[in-house]
């Protein structure tokens, strides 16, 4: 054989080497990668061959699944419409799976190994047993007037979230962001279809994908003055103790004062805390942060929860809806020096803070339930396919405990205040103790501030049965009012339909 021909025998043989070893690679290493791609049209078909389970809410199907006649066999609906669309998510053809269709996704579905005993007999009985059921914690009354209320506020914003939780157990009652979305168009089996339906809501400039109680963070403003005063009690000073106020401010190094809402708020030079929170004094705030230190804030601010990255609401202990970490950013100077400027800002909740909803929900469950934070969780119970056997049963736990007994129930008693005696009056409920603070943040000099409301109503036993956050984005003036009505509203809901805890 001369050289040539044996060059090409290397190289033909060398070809086949390297297909052998892509082909090995191929079946033993990338093999469930391409079986389960959502490229993969048989996965699509075996993903439908089987009836997906239902999600519930207060003993209402929220996604269910109808029978076609298409190659698909079944399709993913969604009765509520945008009512449930940040908490269900929605399940498409080819695009990725969101919220709780895809946090339950092999059990809604019927592959999860704790339904292996319904896959055995189907292979003696021919049949295709369906996916297993997801029962939510929400209070379908709650949910619908959260999202009743939120979309149709007095003040004429179209973003804005509310979050409600039972403070001793975690559960969540409801949960709204607006806007929001029809998740129907985007789990239509034409893929081109649902996806001009994701494509113009993904480029919506008011964002209705956002889940604005989860994973979107803004200026808590007045909100924050609770952590503020927790640290406070921690520290030598009483819910009656007199701290600095007066009609402003000025920190040291600074040349801005810091001024209250309105001349009638804490004018003269002192003011017990109990009313610098019942008149959500800015200037006492100020100078109380100054005072504890940025420290001191910074570590109750994250005994409260702020600064945690890895929070997730779905079933207790387990992957859930993702949130983003509330922040209390800098409030030195980048030396490490004092910033008194930066601290008395951050003090009444500006500067660098950052709060999601669902943050503000938990320190008012934790002041409610005598200082103990729970868990939250959005996913009650999972069932069996036909609802005979429960595979999962949540069992709340605490999360962490920010305060004491005593400093919670002197947090709980200046809360009351707010709202029995200053901004909070909205948020009342006859019959039941309501707590709360209102806050107003602002968000860019050329735009309106955010309207915050932060509350907890206690049965005539002292039984916390809601705590509740919402949020208007750019609400302008009378923004928290409106924001601690709404809370209200939705608590009131709550007690009167508790929902799955």
């Amino acid at each position: 054989m001369n050289a040539p021909l044996r060059r090409v025998g290397v190289v033909v043989i060398v070809l086949f080497g390297l297909l052998f070893a892509n082909l090995n690679w191929i079946q033993a290493y990338k093999a469930d990668e391409y079986r389960t791609s959502d490229y993969n049209g048989r996965v699509q078909v075996a993903d439908y061959k089987r009836k997906r389970g239902n999600i519930e809410a207060g003993g209402t199907a929220v996604a269910t699944s109808k029978e076609t006649t298409g190659k698909l066999k079944f399709l993913r609906s969604y009765p509520g419409g945008a009512k449930y669309a940040h908490v269900l998510g929605y399940k498409p053809v080819n695009l990725a799976d969101q919220g709780i269709e895809r946090v339950e996704n092999d059990f809604l579905a019927g592959t999860s190994d704790q339904l292996i005993g319904d896959r055995f007999k189907d292979m003696f009985t021919g049949d295709q047993t369906g996916g297993g059921n997801v029962l939510l914690t929400l209070s379908k009354r709650a949910q619908d007037v959260a999202y009743d209320q939120l979309r149709n506020n007095q003040v004429g914003v179209k973003k804005g979230a509310a979050i409600a939780i039972d403070p001793r157990t975690g559960a969540v009652q409801a949960l709204v962001s607006m806007p929001s979305f029809d998740p129907n168009p985007l789990t239509v089996h034409d893929s081109t279809e649902a996806a001009a339906a994701f494509n113009k809501l993904d480029q919506d400039p008011d964002g209705p994908l956002k889940n604005r109680a989860l994973s979107e963070t803004l200026p808590p403003g007045s909100t924050f003055k609770i952590v503020v005063a927790a640290a406070a009690l921690e520290n030598g000073i009483s819910k009656s103790t007199s701290i600095p106020a007066g009609s402003s401010y000025t920190p040291p190094t600074s040349g801005s004062p810091i001024r209250n809402a309105h001349p009638s708020i804490c004018p003269k030079s002192q003011v017990t805390l109990l009313d610098a929170v019942t008149e959500s004094c800015n200037t006492g705030f100020a100078q109380l942060g100054v005072r504890l230190g940025a420290d001191t804030i910074k570590e109750k601010a994250q005994q409260f929860g702020f600064e945690q990255d890895d929070l997730t609401v779905g079933q207790l202990g387990e992957d859930g809806l993702r949130t983003a970490a509330s922040r209390t950013g800098d409030m030195q100077n980048p030396d490490g020096s004092a910033d008194p400027a930066a601290l008395a800002q951050s003090s009444i909740g500006q500067n660098n803070v950052r709060m999601t909803p669902l943050e503000g929900a938990m320190i008012a469950g934790a002041v409610a339930n005598g200082g103990s934070q729970m868990r939250p969780y959005l996913v009650r119970q999972l069932l069996a396919p036909d609802r005979t056997t429960s595979y999962y049963t949540a069992k709340p736990r605490e999360l962490r405990q920010p305060v004491n007994g005593q400093v919670a129930g002197d947090l709980r008693d200046m809360m009351v205040s707010v709202v029995q005696k200053g901004t909070g009056r909205n948020a009342a409920i006859s019959g039941y103790t309501v707590g709360g603070k209102t806050g107003t943040a602002q968000s860019a000099p050329d735009r309106p501030d955010h309207g915050w409301f932060i509350g907890f109503a206690l049965d005539k036993n002292g039984t916390p049965v809601s705590a509740v956050c919402v949020v208007l984005e750019q609400a302008g003036s009378g923004g928290s009012s409106e924001a601690a009505r709404i809370g209200g509203q939705i608590m009131r809901a709550a007690i009167a339909d508790p929902g799955g805890r």
